[in-house]
């Protein structure tokens, strides 16, 4: 991390700096144009966790629990010694990957009972302990679920799930997601910040890897969490203080309107909240009071591993709501005395608020999104990482040139 800078430094810089693709930048440059300045991607290259294609998929939830991270770039254990980083690494395996592949175990089960399983079976031999269970499904919203479905049966689906010899045998390299025609899409160290901060907002890339053309691994991945500490460390800069001052509503923040809102109400299936993140591509929904108005609180894609890992979270329950899982997590937090954002409610703020002060709440707790209410705690919008970056920066044209050439996301339909 660069060290702090005055502005008499910053403008120093201003008045002898060069961007790539030739943009001037002027003693009265842009926000953008500071902060490629107070920092480059050289500087930020550090300590990088990796894991091997061999690694069970139970030892890959650990190790992103463990270092709180939400992904982790996949080592092929085939790969020659001598080889570049696009045949070293197959992918990426991450929270969201990992979600997708249990959505597709329970979908398999989905509607089925266990006649049908034990008739039919399935295709990996999952689906007939957790048919098996009996019982029904509290929400009125879900009556018409068949009571034996994982989703209605939550508790008894991931403890079936995670001793099923199925989940033990799962390896990382089976699940990580990749380009076609490369495992990841990466930078170089002489890439620009601001490009950097596109594919962080514009092009909706929640972490970016750096790498060295001369070197076989990665240097370091940003991530946004990463850019809005950059941004808390620059207060006190003239130009921070202008900017963070302004209100929320004066940004145009939140972007989404109340009733475009991807939220899941208390009494709803937990694994329900997952299957709403994966449909509307998001990382979070807030768990919302049966009124739909309050936020009673909030569950991330990163949440899945208290459900993988901490089978004392869902023992006590068939059927686990959205409402039984924060309780019991909370719960588990505070005897393990361990540290999470679970333990301190939802993060709010209001449309009043300065952007600073959002900026300064998101980084002392690390988490990726704040929820806007007003005076009476009713929801009126999200707010992201990616909307904070996103008003920071803006793309000239033709700015990226061929930079995207070849990279094409694997199919919709793909499992990752």
């Amino acid at each position: 991390m660069s060290p702090r800078v005055t502005d008499q430094d910053k403008m120093t810089m201003i008045k002898h700096s060069r961007l790539d693709h030739g943009i001037t930048i002027h003693p009265h440059g842009t926000r953008t144009s500071v902060l490629i300045l107070f920092y480059d991607i050289a500087s930020m290259v550090g300590f990088c966790i990796e894991i091997r294609s061999d690694t069970s998929l139970a030892d890959a939830v650990k190790l992103l629990a463990r270092h709180k991270i939400l992904s982790v770039p996949v080592v092929d254990v085939e790969a020659a010694e001598d080889a570049t980083w696009i045949d070293r690494y197959i992918g990426v395996v991450e929270f969201a990957g990992i979600v997708v592949w249990i959505l597709h175990q329970s979908e398999k089960m989905e509607g089925s009972s266990a006649f049908d399983f034990a008739l039919n079976g399935s295709d990996h031999d999952v689906g007939p302990a957790v048919a098996a269970a009996a019982g029904g499904i509290s929400s009125p919203r879900f009556r018409s679920m068949h009571p034996d479905s994982p989703t209605a049966t939550c508790g008894k689906f991931f403890e079936t799930l995670t001793s099923s010899d199925f989940y033990k045998n799962t390896k990382v390299g089976d699940i990580s997601g990749s380009f076609r025609w490369a495992p990841f899409l990466a930078l170089q160290k002489s890439n620009s910040f601001l490009t950097m901060l596109l594919l962080l907002s514009k092009y909706r890339m929640k972490s970016v890897p750096v790498i060295d053309l001369g070197d076989a691994k990665i240097d370091t991945i940003i991530t946004q969490s990463a850019v809005i500490h950059m941004l808390e460390e620059c207060a006190g800069l003239h130009w921070f203080e202008s900017w963070g001052s302004k209100k929320l509503s004066e940004l145009g923040l939140p972007l989404m309107k109340p009733s475009h809102i991807i939220k899941i109400y208390e009494d709803e299936p937990v694994l329900q909240a997952f299957k709403l993140m994966r449909q509307n591509g998001v990382g979070a929904v807030p768990v919302v009071a049966n009124d739909g108005s309050k936020a009673i609180g909030n569950i991330s894609i990163r949440d899945i591993q208290f459900l993988l890992i901490t089978p004392e979270i869902y023992k006590e329950y068939r059927s686990i709501t959205a409402k039984n899982f924060l309780t019991a997590v909370r719960s588990y937090l505070e005897q393990t005395r361990s540290e999470s954002p679970l333990l301190s409610g939802i993060l709010t703020c209001h449309r009043n608020d300065t952007l600073k002060e959002v900026i300064m709440k998101l980084d002392s707790v690390k988490i990726h999104r704040i929820y806007v209410v007003d005076e009476t705690g009713n929801l009126e919008g999200v707010i992201t990482l990616r909307d904070i970056i996103s008003k920071l920066v803006h793309e000239p044209r033709g700015y990226f040139g061929d930079f995207f050439d070849g990279v094409l996301p694997l199919p919709a339909n793909s499992r990752v």
